[in-house]
């Protein structure tokens, strides 16, 4: 698992939009702190608070010049939907492929929802230089996370 101190796993993926626009991590690191938001599914309530939690905070990550993303494993479209439906202006990122999941080790089911190899919830910040300076997973996914901690780690980044 990727914890502080670590060079952050860069990955490519795609943005949750019906575009299907690419995603390159790489083209985000060194533009100010990065913020990882990794959520299990689209839709579901302990998804839906946190991204929306993000959302209303997004002023003030901005003004700390860092960039916001939020990462699962849904489809493009269905995070395009989740999107639109909770006003999330920040991009989505869809790893329907998982490698940013595994890179960061944050692989999880949830058997009773039918859910497999989905992301757990974990909040990295990554700074200029491609450093893990923040990580935060959640020892039980409903659980969300320490909003005004993530943004002190993107003001000290």
């Amino acid at each position: 698992m990727v914890s502080t101190g670590d060079a952050a796993p860069t990955f490519t993926a795609t943005v949750g939009t019906s575009d299907h626009e690419p995603f390159d991590l790489d083209d985000h690191i060194g533009d100010g702190p990065v913020v990882l938001a990794f959520f299990p599914g689209a839709f579901t309530p302990p998804c839906t608070n946190e991204m929306v939690a993000f959302q209303e905070r997004a002023a003030a990550f901005e003004d700390a010049g860092a960039t916001l993303f939020g990462v699962s494993a849904d489809s493009p479209f269905s995070q395009g939907a989740f999107r639109e439906e909770h006003g999330i202006e920040f991009d989505l990122v869809s790893d329907m492929g998982g490698d940013a999941i595994r890179a960061y080790g944050l692989e999880m089911d949830i058997a009773d929802l039918g859910l497999h190899d989905i992301a757990n919830r974990a909040v990295f910040v990554i700074d200029d230089d491609g450093e893990v300076v923040y990580d935060w997973v959640a020892d039980d996914p409903t659980n969300e996370p320490d909003y005004d901690a993530v943004l002190d780690a993107v003001e000290s980044a």
